[in-house]
């Protein structure tokens, strides 16, 4: 059972960088799930799925995994330049597209 080893990205729903600055070890699927007949949940034999340990670096979270001899995959985030403007560059007179209602 190998786990991944990742920094979760900011999602949609929010602009605040709470959980973007840690390290995440998660396990992968030893078993495939399954449908139960009697109620239709999805359920799985592998408890392992539901642990998400956080570590603040990616060094961290690394020698975690060598150190309890879980084999590993790291993946790097794709960051991209944040473009920062203000509210009052809307209405700049140097603006390059015409303002309007």
């Amino acid at each position: 059972m190998t786990a991944r080893i990742y920094r979760p990205s900011k999602t949609a729903m929010q602009s605040g960088v709470a959980n973007i600055r840690k390290w995440v070890v998660e396990y992968d699927l030893a078993e495939p799930r399954t449908v139960e007949p009697l109620m239709g949940w999805t359920s799985s034999g592998d408890t392992r799925q539901q642990v998400k340990l956080r570590f603040d670096t990616e060094a961290e979270a690394v020698a975690y995994c060598e150190r309890n001899g879980i084999p590993y995959q790291v993946f790097e985030t794709k960051t991209s330049p944040r473009r920062v403007m203000s509210y009052s560059d809307n209405f700049a007179f140097k603006r390059r597209d015409a303002w309007t209602h």
